[in-house]
């Protein structure tokens, strides 16, 4: 996404939608959720489950899932299972991100990985992905089917953002979910999708749209949760607000947590 020396024109930042929303753009991690190439070859959306009871099928190709984390290996893995109430078997997702992960505080947060499906045989792991993992940690799952990751996000709903937005101030997350209110070009809602507690997050495009989006539709967001420091934000990103405008976001908006969005698609 291209940025824009002109956030504020176009009637302003607060005032109503425009016909023309959100630059779509496709690149680097956003396209976790779609399959993408990180292994030579595009990953496969699919669930843990269907791994183990189809290991031979998935050996060797990269996939992509989304599951609540169980518990931690090692330093730097973790085990997750779609069906870990019904006695669905774990695997385990190895860290070859080069960037370290901490699993969410909040157990019921899910995380989103990509990555190759491999046998875990741990010296070879290790002298493929240069990695020096803790042999008697893994013991209950060598020669069992395990995730190398190359890519591993918080994947929070907006609602558990809201409630606990310390949790990821600073972090980058890939959020889905719901438009439930366009405030402005730049400035959307995220429906809560919490039963109980947390409220719609705030989403702060850093360029102005191109294709149209709309109440109601299902997008998916890649970016940082950050408080809504104003001065911060604008030097940051480069927003050209004059001191009215400042004033206004600080009013509506100020030390609210936003998702400040690097790449916008809509879910279909």
């Amino acid at each position: 996404m291209t940025r824009s020396n002109n956030n504020s024109e176009n009637g302003g930042l607060l005032q109503g939608l425009c016909n023309v929303l959100v630059l779509i753009s496709l690149v680097g991690i956003a396209l976790l959720m779609r399959g993408c190439s990180f292994f030579g070859s595009k990953a496969t959306i699919t669930n843990t489950s269907t791994i183990t009871n189809n290991t031979d099928k998935f050996i060797d190709k990269t996939v992509t899932i989304r599951s609540i984390p169980i518990q931690k290996i090692g330093m730097s893995s973790f085990t997750v299972s779609d069906a870990r109430f019904f006695g669905g078997k774990p695997i385990v997702v190895v860290n070859a991100s080069g960037v370290p992960f901490n699993l969410p505080v909040d157990p019921n947060v899910e995380v989103q990985v990509t990555g190759q499906v491999r046998n875990l045989v741990i010296p070879k792991i290790e002298q493929e992905f240069n990695l020096k993992l803790q042999d008697k940690s893994y013991a209950d799952y060598i020669n069992k089917p395990a995730i190398i990751a190359r890519y591993i996000l918080l994947e929070p709903k907006p609602g558990q953002v809201t409630q606990h937005p310390k949790q990821y101030y600073g972090r980058k997350v890939v959020v889905q979910a719901k438009v439930s209110n366009i405030h402005s070009p730049i400035l959307l809602k995220l429906d809560k999708e919490q039963l109980f507690g947390g409220q719609d997050l705030l989403v702060l495009l850093k360029a102005p749209p191109k294709v149209a989006i709309h109440k109601g539709e299902t997008l998916v967001v890649y970016g940082e949760v950050r408080p809504f420091e104003v001065t911060a934000i604008q030097q940051d990103y480069h927003f050209t607000w004059d001191a009215n405008m400042k004033r206004q976001l600080e009013m509506e908006y100020g030390n609210k947590p936003v998702l400040v969005a690097k790449t916008v698609y809509p879910w279909r």
